[in-house]
């Protein structure tokens, strides 16, 4: 009787653990490293597609935490010097990065912007962590060149790195002045359920 006894606690203690670990292995984390344009510039944050997102897992029924790192007026480098911290503290198994726009406002060199991002890949990969790159277009009165330029970046750094890509962020809400605030740089609050949808859809072919 006592020997059941301890078998059956013995047993129910691996259970206990498997089923621990399952819902570790399920329960992925999803890590957001962008800029206003991922931190819900000029909304209240429960309207931003980052938290859009996490209700759309759950709704989905589908286990996943959301992270949101992101920060307004974020460039490539502030990118690179955070990610170390930031995959340290959060360990995610995911993570997104959605940056590059400050930079092209700021007219800096394409080649130093990829240098950065390829930098945060490397260092995502050498933990093991999947990545989600995402593209964005800059305004058109920084000309067709730039643009262009800038498009090439993100296309050969997924490319050469083997990740998945989202490389139409904007399109089809940046040539609609509806769907953009005056600024005309960042999406309005009736954007972000279709800024969700790419990058949830995107996410599940990862």
């Amino acid at each position: 009787m006592h020997k059941s006894f301890i078998s059956i606690v013995f047993s129910l203690a691996i259970f206990l653990c498997s089923l621990n670990s399952a819902l570790a292995i399920t329960n992925e984390k999803i890590l957001i490293i962008g800029d206003s344009l991922s931190a819900g510039h000029g909304m209240k944050i429960q309207y931003s597609w980052p938290y859009l997102l996490q209700k759309k897992y759950l709704q989905s029924n589908k286990s996943a935490q959301i992270i949101n790192a992101s920060i307004s007026g974020e460039t490539t480098f502030g990118g690179n010097n955070r990610i170390q911290d930031l995959l340290q503290n959060y360990q995610p198994q995911i993570v997104i990065i959605e940056l590059g726009g400050n930079d092209g406002l700021r007219g800096l060199n394409f080649k130093l912007s990829k240098k950065n991002i390829q930098s945060m890949i490397q260092t995502a990969q050498q933990k093991n962590i999947k990545v989600l790159l995402v593209g964005v277009r800059l305004p058109s009165n920084l000309g067709k060149l730039y643009n262009l330029k800038f498009q090439q970046m993100y296309e050969s750094l997924a490319k050469e790195n083997d990740i998945a890509y989202l490389p139409t962020f904007l399109k089809g809400i940046a040539e609609n002045p509806k769907l953009m605030q005056n600024d005309r740089i960042h999406p309005t609050e009736k954007a972000q359920s279709i800024l969700t949808d790419k990058v949830f859809n995107a996410l599940e072919k990862i």
